[in-house]
């Protein structure tokens, strides 16, 4: 999440479902037995799962790979997955990447990693497994924080090559394969927990290539446009995002349903492919606020989902920002959710929940 510019379509069509051999199979385990589950594919603009249709209702916690290498944190992570679970979440959004940075950084320098860390995203991903809520990792961050597309084009920089702003990275030659090394060693990292590769692992459902990616010196958004993605992501924060003199609420919910609406038309007529809004949410920091109206922005939301995927529409699912467990107070940003501190929204959340799973 960053809080500023709007996002287009085209801007987030940057995610892509790792299926092995392009079928969907069970595969044998170590140790005997199968996967007990498959992967996730496309039909057209449907996410299919075992031959049935699959629909997304989750949410973000990028902070969980940090907490997870841990000891005194990680098992925030696992109340996360625990609670999550009970209100019938299924997919859950992180990050995989922390680049260069002092605090437990996954990615030292390139190629250079920190055991730890990776460590704990093993622990992140063996953990989702457990509570049957699959995965969408981030591979890199448009903006700075965690590193992102700048500290490729930093590292570049220091290899002599000639760069001089962010953009580089969407380029440059050193910069881009950085990033593609980056993506080969998650990709066939092996779980310690698990003993699974990542590449050979049903829980991870897909994998985002990049953090709301922009490249501002390419207004064509040429460099962003990649025809083989399987599905497309949209953000919405219309307290962010509309005039100053012009958030109201009457006004926000107005947008939030213009902009879902014109996004799924073109998923459904022009891109043809699966939709799913990768963050939204409410923020206590904002005027207006209250839990009733994040309540009632949320089933706003979640109504656009279920009336798209009952009518066969692309509208496949959404992932709120952001979820926190209990005592984590110093990671609130004002859109946190904590299940066990907000009932009402927790039951929104379930009823969400089998109002999807009705329709497989």
């Amino acid at each position: 999440m960053k809080k500023g510019g709007l996002l287009v379509l085209l801007v987030l069509t940057v995610i892509i479902i790792f299926q092995y051999g392009g079928v969907c199979h069970a595969r044998p385990q170590p140790g005997g037995g199968t996967c007990g589950g498959c992967f996730v594919e496309t039909r057209g603009t449907t996410f299919v799962k075992n031959g049935r249709p699959f629909y997304l209702n989750g949410f973000n916690a990028y902070w969980m790979m940090v907490f997870a290498s841990d000891n005194s944190t990680r098992s925030k992570v696992t109340d996360a997955f625990k609670e999550a679970s009970k209100y019938g979440m299924n997919v859950a959004r992180t990050w995989a990447f922390n680049d260069g940075q002092d605090y437990k950084p996954l990615q030292i320098s390139p190629g250079s990693y920190n055991e730890e860390t990776f460590k704990g995203l093993d622990f992140v991903v063996a953990e989702a497994k457990k509570y049957g809520i699959q995965l969408i990792l981030s591979l890199v961050n448009n903006f700075k924080d965690y590193g992102g597309k700048d500290k490729y084009v930093e590292w570049a920089k220091q290899q002599g090559e000639n760069v001089n702003n962010e953009d580089d990275f969407f380029t440059n030659c050193l910069a881009r394969r950085f990033y593609k090394n980056h993506v080969r060693k998650v990709l066939t990292r092996v779980n310690t927990i698990t003993g699974v590769a990542y590449k050979d692992d049903p829980t991870i459902f897909a994998w985002e290539l990049m953090n709301e990616p922009r490249c501002p010196s390419d207004p064509s958004g040429t460099h962003l446009q990649i025809p083989q993605v399987d599905f497309s992501t949209i953000h919405l924060y219309p307290e962010t995002w509309l005039p100053s003199n012009d958030v109201s609420e009457t006004s926000q919910l107005a947008f939030a349903e213009k902009w879902i609406q014109a996004h799924i038309q073109d998923s459904n007529s022009i891109v043809k492919k699966p939709l799913v809004i990768g963050e939204f949410g409410r923020s206590s920091k904002y005027p207006e606020y209250s839990l009733e109206k994040r309540n009632q922005y949320f089933q706003k939301i979640y109504n656009d989902i279920y009336n798209s995927a009952r009518t066969g529409g692309s509208f496949a699912g959404g992932l709120f920002w952001q979820l926190l467990s209990p005592d984590m107070e110093n990671m609130g940003d004002g859109y946190q959710v904590v299940l066990q501190q907000n009932p009402s929204t927790a039951n929104i959340i379930a009823q969400q929940s089998q109002k999807l799973s009705s329709l497989t």
